[in-house]
């Protein structure tokens, strides 16, 4: 296993954190964590896991096509996890607010509420709500991870 930092931004190493899940040698505890692999396997491509962990009721038969050219397209740079609303161990259903960045083909962030349900003991994403992007106020550091100030970035 790595021990490399993992891109879902735990400061965990990938290899103690999500790549268990990717890997099929664990399943997703809480609807955040499933959410957080859900992100590195867009980062790293791996079409498989986000078709197996989309909810059954919402699978099409072009999943994987679309992914593909998804993960081909993007290049995601980080995540943050914004809130949580139920998704625990003990929970069946849980929101998961987040903003991920990404800088191709051109800087963005996509802002959304994450559905998820527990269904014989492992987490599924179910759908999402798109938001509004996170904007920062004019003088704090820009959403895109520059290091300037939102006005003189993004803003």
């Amino acid at each position: 296993m790595s021990s490399n930092l993992c891109p879902c931004g735990s400061q965990q190493s990938y290899g103690s954190c999500c790549e268990p899940f990717l890997v099929n040698a664990s399943v997703a505890p809480t609807a955040e964590a499933l959410m957080r692999s859900r992100y590195v396997a867009y980062c790293k491509g791996n079409v498989n896991y986000l078709v197996d962990t989309r909810h059954p009721s919402k699978r099409q038969f072009d999943d994987r096509i679309n992914l593909i050219r998804s993960v081909r397209s993007t290049v995601w740079e980080y995540l943050t996890v914004v809130r949580t609303q139920q998704g625990g161990k003990n929970h069946t259903n849980g929101y998961v607010e987040f903003m991920a960045v990404h800088s191709q083909p051109e800087w963005g962030q996509l802002h959304e509420r994450s559905r998820f349900i527990k269904e014989n003991n492992r987490w599924f994403y179910v759908d999402g709500e798109m938001l509004p992007p996170i904007l920062p106020k004019r003088n704090q550091p820009c959403w895109c991870g520059s290091g300037k100030k939102f006005k003189h970035c993004h803003g």
